[in-house]
């Protein structure tokens, strides 16, 4: 094989190999942007359908800490008879039957704000126990009013938890 043979070879190769290389990298670029576009689509779909979900666990979650706030279970919660005990044991309850029925809606709401909503309902459950522990209380009437004196001097663990939820429910939106 003669010089000129390998330069007439070369120069119908090298081209060619640049073009398919070139082609390659175009292709390879394209497909990437193709597939990056899609999984934008697919976010973008996804967002789109757990937002009213994840409102609704917003919207869930605050009723239910509405529904345990301590003055408005006392009024929903009559005692069902004038033992203190029973009464702080039958609150306790009602809470924690409000809390199972909502326990699903951790799915949509972030760590900190499942937290947050968990730490208030243990430091309600806490409160009444706490209260009903003391020496002084002897019925489920005077259990009542102890709550609800408690409550004026300090603010209740849901409203803490509710404003958290408001702030990060703007973040959301």
């Amino acid at each position: 094989m003669d010089i000129s043979k390998i330069i007439e070879i070369a120069s119908y190769t090298i081209p060619s190999i640049v073009t398919g290389g070139v082609a390659y990298f175009l292709f390879q670029s394209f497909f990437k942007n193709e597939e990056n576009r899609r999984r934008y689509e697919l976010v973008k779909l996804n967002q789109k359908e757990a937002l009213p979900l994840r409102l609704q666990a917003y919207e869930r979650m605050v009723l239910f800490l509405e529904r345990i706030h301590p003055a408005q279970l006392l009024l929903r919660v009559a005692p069902p008879t004038t033992d203190k005990n029973d009464y702080a044991t039958f609150l306790i309850h009602a809470i924690q039957t409000e809390f199972e029925h909502n326990l699903t809606q951790q799915i949509y709401l972030t760590d900190d704000c499942w937290e947050m909503i968990t730490k208030s309902k243990n430091t309600t459950v806490q409160m009444i126990r706490k209260t009903s522990l003391e020496t002084t209380i002897a019925n489920a009437s005077e259990l009542r009013e102890a709550i609800l004196r408690e409550l004026t001097e300090m603010e209740a663990p849901t409203s803490i938890a509710i404003t958290f939820l408001k702030q990060e429910l703007k973040l959301i939106l």
